[in-house]
């Protein structure tokens, strides 16, 4: 998670030391201390507030693919390209919050009026979640607004919060600086965890307003948001309050600026050429400035190849959390959200850092095998690709109980048998049903009908006892039937029902029923669900259920009341139940499953999260420190800004194959898993080449290093114009 690289470069910056401010500020007060130690008492809040924000983010980002499946209605390929919009947004900004902090309102101020923006940004997205609030349409722009606040806020206040807490210590107290930012990460791992366990809980096992409470899976982060600027505020006479101090990227990137104008301007032969293009920004910056600026963009161009990872990484919660809805999510004790596979994330990084660090890393070492951050961050990136080889082979297992894809003048059929006797079937023109049906036989599987054009009326010949009964039913292309035989009155009837297309989503499972009885049936599913089934073989409506035993069902007739026992509806099946006569204080039936159940464990992403999981302590954690080691302290910021920067294009990329080149899911997998490793080899040509450097040796030499002086540009500039 990348907003974790930004403790680790706050507290690198706080190791090395920040130039105290120039010009005449006040002087910082000492903040009290907790319990007669170093830590200043101001760094709780701080702490609280960072797990609070953390929580909010994180809760509310878990459920937001499902949200946008389940209450928009929108398909996954569109939900996926706004999930990776809103994801990369929140990568932007921190840019926005780095400018507002260092050169306009400073630390304090910029994560007080942006976590406001934050705050108003999740009661709007609460509100939007609320059914009976408004269309579809306002539904949509209440969730878009609170959507572009939350991620202006999160982004903003980003680079603030820990750069604050480090400013909280005085200078001698580095140790205790250290252990500080030990305990923001925690905190940051902590509110994650949680929260990604948690909020899918309060979505899926909640229900208000008659379906999933997103309301409420939203509400609760909105309140955790809140707490956070509450417990903020709360600390505000308490804290060290550096005023501003400049903005380093601005600096550096009006250099690169004036440094390309400037050789645009100056492209004649008589013109002496310079050692590097950054030497052309001499007449207006520093030899120092100009220095630095060359160490960072050496790392930067080492950032190049970065973004493909997080393309990878950021699925977990859209494509990896729409494959769980397709799982078998019974683990026997507790059944799982598909949205709560993501807590395993934050899970893994707290175990894996310590094994890596002190394991791992050491064992490498005594094998004497030169283990380089490239290198490390290499292996995290084959560690990510063969997670999503992983995820492409579960998908391939998952799709053998999809519905077969449907295309044009092709249609599917299945044969209910409700009669008491076998009967062969026979469509004209379609060579199918060689054997006779038997009575209440569980059909194996559908069928195909080839059509001869969009629809195609057919002849059903139905033999039964010796006796040969037509029946002409109109067909259409790209549909799904069941062809239901019962028998009325004394002779033989049928009836041709439309089934579903495709399982039901989000691991729900579907049922209806067909009333065998010659009296009406008032069916109660459970206390929320009820359906009217007409008599003689009337067939209702799909009832979309939750994965349970409905076992304490209700069958009211002109008779009296009986129990009904559905059994099991497991998750992604589709059901046909036939209420066959009474028994009893009974209802006897017949449950036929159209669609199979979701028969591949949701237990089996388990070595995709592991693989990634490793891969983003390997990569995200070895590259920000190895990037670090390569550039000056001055210059922390900037590397900050490009590290977050690569994670905002990596999610710009999945929208844009998401909604540019839709294939079928595992081909997806495929092609991000072919691409990573393509990149990981450029990169690992690049990292070869690469010479590793000394921030400080380097300064030295560029210090030594002969460039055109101010007053020889100009005069080059003078002869150019007498020209």
């Amino acid at each position: 998670m990348a907003e974790k690289d930004g403790v680790l470069q706050a507290a690198k910056e706080a190791q090395a030391g920040d130039d105290p401010p120039k010009g005449d500020f006040p002087v910082q007060k000492k903040s009290p201390k907790l319990c007669g130690s170093n830590y200043p008492l101001s760094i709780a809040f701080i702490v609280v507030n960072e797990f609070c924000e953390r929580f909010s983010y994180y809760g509310m980002r878990a459920v937001l693919t499902l949200y946008f499946i389940s209450f928009f209605h929108w398909d996954e390929n569109l939900s996926t390209a706004v999930y990776h919009a809103f994801s990369a947004l929140c990568y932007f900004t921190p840019v926005i919050g780095a400018i507002m902090a260092d050169s306009w309102l400073g630390k304090y101020k910029t994560i007080i009026y942006l976590s406001i923006v934050y705050v108003v940004g999740h009661l709007i997205k609460s509100v939007g979640a609320i059914p009976s609030l408004g269309n579809q349409v306002v539904h949509v722009v209440l969730s878009m607004v609170g959507l572009f606040l939350i991620a202006l806020g999160t982004g903003g206040i980003k680079p603030c919060v820990s750069a604050f807490g480090g400013d909280q210590f005085e200078e001698e107290h580095t140790s205790e600086r250290s252990k500080f930012f030990s305990v923001f990460y925690l905190s940051i791992n902590a509110g994650s965890l949680i929260s990604t366990f948690v909020t899918p809980v309060l979505r899926g096992d909640v229900k208000c307003f008659g379906e999933d409470c997103y309301a409420l899976a939203f509400g609760v982060p909105a309140a955790l948001m809140v707490l956070a600027l509450v417990v903020f505020i709360a600390g505000s006479g308490l804290y060290r309050k550096m005023p501003p101090q400049g903005n380093v990227l601005l600096e550096v990137c009006k250099c690169i600026g004036f440094a390309i104008k400037n050789r645009l301007k100056n492209r004649s032969h008589h013109i002496p050429k310079r050692d590097h293009w950054l030497d052309w920004a001499s007449e207006k910056y520093s030899k120092q400035l100009i220095g630095e600026v060359k160490m960072v963009t050496r790392v930067l161009f080492l950032f190049i190849p970065l973004p493909m990872f997080w393309a990878l990484f950021d699925q977990q919660g859209s494509r990896w959390t729409l494959q769980a809805t397709k799982m078998n999510a019974d683990f026997g004790i507790y059944v799982l959200q598909p949205d709560q596979m993501q807590f395993l994330n934050p899970l893994l990084i707290l175990v894996f850092i310590p094994i890596f660090d002190l394991g791992l890393y050491p064992l490498i070492s005594m094998c004497k095998f030169n283990f380089t951050p490239i290198k490390k961050m290499a292996t995290g990136m084959i560690l990510a690709g063969m997670a999503f080889g992983l995820a492409a082979i579960v998908e391939v297992k998952i799709n053998e109980t999809d519905m077969p894809q449907l295309v044009p003048k092709e249609s599917l059929i299945q044969v209910l048998n409700l009669a008491k006797n076998p009967v062969q079937v026979t469509i004209e023109d379609q060579d199918l049903f060689q054997q006779p049906v038997e009575a209440f036989q569980d059909p194996a599987e559908y069928s195909n009908l080839i059509l001869n054009g969009e629809q195609q009326n057919l002849h059903f010949i139905l033999q039964h006892q010796g006796l040969s009964l037509t029946f002409n039913y109109t067909v259409k292309e790209k549909s799904v039937y069941s062809l239901i035989v019962f028998e009325a009155e004394g002779s033989l009837s049928s009836r041709l029902i439309t089934d579903l297309k495709a399982k039901p989503e989000n691991g729900l499972a579907a049922v209806r029923f067909i009333n065998g009885l010659s009296q009406d049936a008032n069916l109660t599913i459970d206390s929320k669900q009820f359906v009217a089934v007409p008599k003689n073989y009337g067939v209702s409506e799909y009832l979309l259920l939750e994965r349970d035993k409905y076992s304490n069902g209700k069958c009211i007739t002109e008779m009296g009341e009986f129990t009904l026992d559905l059994g099991l509806l497991d998750f992604g099946a589709s059901y046909t139940v036939v209420v066959t006569n009474v028994s009893g204080d009974a209802v006897q039936t017949w449950k036929s499953e159209d669609i199979k159940a979701n028969s591949v464990h949701m237990a089996w992403q388990l070595p995709q999260y592991l693989l990634i999981s490793a891969g983003e302590v390997m990569f995200s954690i070895t590259g920000l420190a190895f990037s670090y080691s390569q550039s000056p302290a001055s210059m922390k910021s900037v590397l900050q800004a490009g590290w977050l920067l690569t994670v905002a294009v990596g999610n710009t990329f999945v929208l844009v194959v998401a909604q540019a080149a839709p294939m079928a899911q595992w081909a997806e997998f495929v092609l991000f898993t072919v691409l990573l490793f393509a990149v990981c080899i450029i990169f690992s040509i690049m990292g070869y080449f690469y010479v590793s450097v000394d921030p400080e040796d380097l300064r030295e030499k560029e210090e030594k290093t002969e460039t055109p002086s101010r007053g020889n540009m100009i005069s080059l500039v003078t002869q150019k114009t007498k020209l």
